[in-house]
């Protein structure tokens, strides 16, 4: 398993786009970084279950086109639809856990009280809501739940959840465009955010922070994030998946880094490094 970039080449990066901040040009970003290897040959699907025996998630899928596949083992959810409810639960907010079920429940009380990541997460809530609002009836978008902590094998997360009820003149998919590509994985304010992802990323995303899930014959629907998911094309061995996280003034890019490798993590066990 290689990286696209260095470690001080990511924290050049991220100091770049600190300067951005400080200059006003956008509040927070989400900035990733891609792991790759080349002449890979894999099982597709004894891998999805190996990582989902490692990192059970409620999102996780197994999708294939052709010759390519995503193997995931997300945890985020980008939006779904119940009736006439819709419903976004953007992730930010991320500590390690602990084997120590004393110090794990303090991680989780610190994560909940910790200001950097609240404001991380405030700012994504605040983008959602506006995204939401677009499709929504008048004065039904609503936070449900704010800094809500959520735990899995790897990690603790800080999960907000945001429902609107959907404006019956608008096609349910004319909403999820309108709330696409999700705020959490870009930043705020949205454009300006993925014009700078795209200057200052080494790797195109492609599929990678999209979204897959089904819609029922009665319009119901469920989309995920895609993230924690390891992306093979089968005809070239190419493999690959991107960590990232957000950006913003309070960041400090040596603890941006290592975030990153522990996102990594449950993909970089599975392919047995």
């Amino acid at each position: 398993i290689n990286q696209k970039i260095s470690k001080a080449q990511y924290i050049k990066q991220v100091n770049g786009l600190k300067e951005h901040i400080i200059r006003g040009d956008i509040y927070e970003i989400n900035f990733c970084q891609e792991f790759f290897a080349e002449h890979a040959v894999i099982s597709p699907v004894e891998t999805f279950e190996l990582l989902n025996a490692i990192s059970p998630t409620p999102f996780a899928g197994y999708f294939k086109v052709n010759h390519q596949y995503i193997l995931s083992a997300t945890p985020e959810r980008f939006l779904c639809k119940r009736g006439s409810k819709l419903i976004s639960q953007p992730i930010k907010g991320t500590a390690k856990r602990s084997s120590v079920f004393a110090e794990d429940e303090q991680i989780k009380i610190n994560l909940k009280n910790d200001i950097k990541e609240q404001a991380e997460n405030v700012m994504i809530v605040d983008l959602v809501r506006h995204d939401l609002t677009k499709s929504a009836v008048k004065g039904s978008v609503k936070v449900k739940e704010l800094f809500g902590i959520y735990t899995f094998p790897q990690v603790h997360q800080m999960i907000s959840t945001i429902s609107c009820e959907l404006n019956p003149d608008i096609h349910f998919v004319d909403a999820i465009k309108s709330a696409f590509p999700m705020g959490s994985m870009t930043g705020a304010p949205k454009v300006e955010a993925m014009k700078l992802i795209e200057e200052f990323e080494a790797s195109k995303r492609g599929v990678y922070s999209g979204s897959f899930g089904c819609i029922t014959p009665s319009g119901d629907f469920d989309f995920n994030v895609i993230i924690r998911s390891i992306l093979y094309n089968q005809e070239n061995k190419y493999l690959s998946f991107q960590v990232g996280g957000a950006i913003t003034f309070q960041s400090e890019a040596e603890k941006e880094y290592d975030e990153c490798l522990l996102k990594a993590s449950a993909i970089l066990t599975v392919l047995g490094n």
